[in-house]
């Protein structure tokens, strides 16, 4: 009789038999479901962490550092001249050539231990100071929205690069298997120059991508199960379709692996995350503390609670911005920097001081590192009479929380807040400090794409030490 058509004599040959036949379809099958493990599960830090998660406040358009956080007394008593050529030169987008310099009208005052100076834009961000690390020395490379704000965003001047959100979740993963890794909370007047790209995963797997949040009751829509249909019901077409999925799904996958993980993710949010979404529940003493009810802060209170309710079920990186849809909409005082900043300090000023007072009494502070800044600052010479022109060479941010060092100033820019002179901060520099409070090393946390090994920072940043 032929070998090849010898029958099994024995256990052995029945093992060997089975093994290229249908046994060698069954292990295929097992191994193909092994393979689709979760992206998301948490992953350990390359070296010790004092934070767990981001909660980035974006002040989009550009906020005001003589107006805000940068008290500039030089300024007002140059008011109205030339700019002396000793400061040196600035490439502007709309001030004219022959502009002067304009004055600030706010006033600025030393709160708390540290005797930090803020201005009276901010009544409630100023009993925090102790808490924040004012940088009064950033800057990046360009002076137009889009380019700076995914310079901001993604460490690139192009779209296309993935934002830190997603570097930060592919790096960790979540803490939470019921609540997307990675949420934004774009302002409801509308879109921002930069657009969508700005927030996405870029080249990285989908997985990591953001889930865009909206404002109002409903952050998540279709997030209640119909009547009609029952979660075990729900479940029953989950697996259904996992398997159709799975039937088809080459190794290595991984837009299909990010269908897959979305549509678990979807089931699990339909079942436990209409309570995370839910700020009824919270006391009326939390929703008047963010300015929840009030027209002027009832929209940002609403988003910063909620993404304090996201940080506290495991979320790990969360923006939060302010300003949307064209110019004035945002802090882009172009005509008058009075009335706009006015106004969007109003909307932000108390639910910014609310969130770090609710995440210290809430003992998440420690471990939630909170950014505030926007893609620029302004110019010290007037646009127009009233007004002032986008300015990427000197401006103001702060960080808080996180390990961060609290109760201090870093930096300084010149006389008339023109250019940073003293420990000059870069938007990488502020990328590898988030890096590093989340114990992630910014040459570890990479990607191999088009042959090139890329990273958030692109080349080298430093880690701000004064604050950590």
């Amino acid at each position: 009789m032929s070998a090849h058509s010898r029958p099994t004599r024995n256990r052995r040959e029945f093992v060997a038999d089975a093994f290229c036949g249908f046994g060698a379809l069954a292990l295929a099958s097992l191994e193909a479901r092994a393979a689709v493990k979760n992206p998301l599960a948490p992953k350990p830090p390359h070296m010790p962490a004092k934070a767990k998660s981001v909660i980035f406040l974006f002040m989009a358009g550009g906020p005001s550092q003589m107006e805000t956080f940068d008290p500039k007394p030089m300024l007002n008593t140059l008011h109205g001249q030339k700019r002396p050529k000793s400061f040196g030169e600035a490439k502007y987008q709309f001030v004219a050539p022959n502009a002067t310099l304009l004055g600030t009208k706010r006033t600025f005052a030393k709160y708390g231990k540290s005797g930090i100076e803020v201005s009276d834009l901010f009544p409630h961000m100023s009993t925090i100071v102790d808490e924040m690390a004012v940088l009064r020395a950033c800057h990046g490379d360009m002076v137009v929205h889009s380019a700076a704000q995914y310079q901001l965003m993604t460490g690139r001047i192009l779209p296309g690069f993935p934002n830190m959100g997603s570097w930060v979740t592919y790096g960790l993963g979540t803490e939470s298997d019921s609540l997307p890794a990675y949420c934004v909370l774009p302002d409801p007047k509308g879109a921002l120059e930069a657009g969508q790209p700005m927030y996405m995963q870029g080249f990285l797997p989908a997985v990591y991508q953001p889930t865009m949040l909206r404002s109002g009751a409903k952050p998540v829509l279709n997030l209640d199960l119909p009547g009609t249909i029952t979660a075990s019901q729900r479940k029953e077409t989950l697996d259904l379709l996992r398997g159709l999925n799975e039937a088809g799904m080459k190794p290595g996958d991984a837009e299909m692996e990010a269908r897959i993980a979305s549509y678990d993710l979807a089931f699990r949010m339909q079942t436990e995350a209409p309570e995370a979404f839910d700020i009824s529940k919270e006391t009326e003493e939390t929703k008047t503390l963010y300015g929840i009810g009030k027209k002027e802060t009832d929209d940002y209170g609403r988003r910063c609670l909620l993404a304090r309710r996201l940080v506290e079920r495991g979320v790990r990186f969360t923006c939060v911005v302010s300003g949307g849809g064209p110019g004035n909409m945002q802090w882009d005082a172009h005509s008058d920097i009075e009335e706009n900043h006015t106004r969007m300090a109003m909307h932000t000023d108390q639910p910014v001081t609310a969130l770090i007072k609710d995440l210290k009494r809430r003992g998440l502070l420690e471990s939630t590192l909170v950014v505030w800044g926007g893609e620029f600052g302004r110019s010290p010479e007037s646009e127009g009479s009233k007004g002032r022109d986008h300015h990427n060479l000197g401006f103001s941010m702060w960080m808080a929380g996180g390990g961060i060092k609290g109760g201090q100033v870093i930096g300084s820019t010149d006389a008339i807040g023109l250019r940073a002179i003293e420990r000059p901060m870069h938007f990488r520099d502020i990328h590898t400090t988030i890096l590093h409070q989340l114990g992630l090393q910014q040459d570890a946390l990479s990607y191999m794409h088009l042959g090139r090994r890329e990273r958030l920072t692109e080349v080298h940043g430093e880690v701000i030490k004064e604050i950590v």
